[in-house]
């Protein structure tokens, strides 16, 4: 059957059992896997044939979970890899390299400001980072003759923006460029960035994927509707025979629909070896199963505290998009209209001491590194994963000094707003 719809890919996507096979999807842990001769593993190698020789590359179970997440967002080929933070790297490195340029939303998670502003600003590429509310003149006058991609979250983590997809996927596309969206908060049940136009969607499975703090891993899906082959210059890693692969063509062997996985498996993950376990691959696979049935009961309690911290005295402000009046209301009605995330963003009468005792406070609500799962958790940012960036980077980033990220699990809400409601009545 063609056409299911997300809640049965959620159950059934990815692999279907042969007769007599186990009905879940099975952990291969093997390291290697044994061939009659060394040309039928020539073929591996050569990439004549499909199959599996060392799971620093590519391993089965891991592969049946990708296919997954790939059937959910709609794309042609996808990936698995050991973290959120590998899927952004490769998403970038496997088509970037020294003296290249990348046009990025500076609202993002404050490890990959960190990772691109940083890190990869060390290998020789350089970001250029634009407001999600930029214009579109503003966003075209970002780009640079070397520029090779545009980075943005559909929902911006901690800040909650939600970025206007169509937008910059025109501004990418029209100075030939993909446009890579991490999709993590929004997940494929309530965002298909691919449907908007997105190029290159990316995940950290680590949140509601797997939706039960159980496992880290990552995930990178292509949409397989890039043309490389229009910009075969800018491209020529994917355009032009790969000399440390056997001077394979990704784009001639594979196609629009394989060239930019494969390439990444074949050569970023051959070199890396950033793979994400079987065991977690399996963790990760239970955790889609229920990805639908969560993701909605995340949105409902999310929905029940924002209403209830707009109207607190104790909260000088609220950011949540399925809030009427919120600035990205409107948005949201548009990319997100059956549901954003359980993820809310707001801030306590008192700034950032207050903000801190008020967390301490809380009963239910863990103080955690970790978002997006089963239990409800809560985080200063400015204290923790966001606290490398000085204030000025963290308003241009939309994350104030005392802004509190609150996560709502699948707990009843009520108990989450009498625990919330029981913490401000101490500060």
């Amino acid at each position: 059957m063609s056409n299911l719809h997300r809640e049965t890919l959620c159950v059934q996507g990815g692999y279907a059992a042969k007769n007599g096979e186990p009905r879940q999807i099975p952990i291969i842990q093997s390291t290697t896997f044994k061939y009659d001769s060394s040309d039928d593993m020539a073929k591996l190698f050569d990439l004549e044939a499909s199959g599996y020789f060392y799971s620093r590359l590519q391993n089965p179970t891991c592969d049946n979970v990708a296919a997954k997440i790939c059937a959910l967002e709609g794309g042609t080929a996808a990936m698995l890899t050991s973290s959120g933070q590998a899927a952004s790297f490769f998403s970038i490195f496997n088509i970037c390299g020294c003296g290249d340029h990348v046009v990025c939303s500076s609202s993002i998670y404050g490890g990959t400001f960190n990772l691109f502003s940083v890190t990869l600003k060390r290998m020789g590429i350089e970001f250029t980072f634009v407001s999600p509310d930029c214009t579109e003149d503003e966003l075209n006058a970002a780009f640079k003759d070397n520029t090779k991609a545009v980075f943005g979250e559909t929902i911006a983590n901690p800040a909650l923006c939600v970025l206007d997809i169509e937008k910059f996927a025109k501004a990418a596309h029209s100075h030939g460029c993909p446009l890579i969206i991490d999709n993590t908060f929004a997940t494929p049940i309530n965002c298909r960035p691919i449907e908007w136009g997105a190029d290159i969607v990316i995940h950290s499975t680590t949140k509601y994927m797997d939706g039960h703090g159980a496992a880290v891993g990552g995930c990178i899906v292509d949409s397989g509707k890039f043309d490389w082959t229009k910009y075969p210059e800018k491209f020529s890693g994917l355009c032009t025979p790969d000399d440390s692969y056997h001077g394979v063509t990704y784009t001639e062997r594979f196609g629009l629909e394989g060239a930019f996985i494969t390439k990444a498996t074949a050569q970023l993950m051959r070199d890396f070896g950033a793979i994400q376990s079987p065991q977690n691959a399996f963790i990760l696979n239970l955790g889609l199963e229920s990805l639908h049935v969560r993701m909605k009961r995340h949105c409902e309690n999310a929905q029940a505290v924002a209403e209830f911290l707009q109207n607190h005295p104790k909260v000088s402000w609220v950011n949540y998009c399925g809030l009427k009046g919120d600035k990205y209301y409107d948005l949201a009605q548009k990319y997100l209209p059956n549901g954003s995330c359980g993820v809310i963003s707001f801030g306590v009468s008192g700034g950032r001491e207050n903000a801190k005792k008020f967390m301490g406070e809380l009963k239910i609500a863990a103080i955690e590194t970790h978002v997006a799962d089963a239990h409800s958790c809560c985080l200063h940012p400015a204290s923790a994963t966001h606290r490398q960036m000085s204030d000025e980077e963290l308003i241009a980033a939309g994350v104030s000094p005392d802004l509190i990220r609150f996560s709502c699990g699948i707990e009843s809400a009520e108990d989450l707003i009498a625990d919330i409601e029981q913490a401000l009545s101490k500060i």
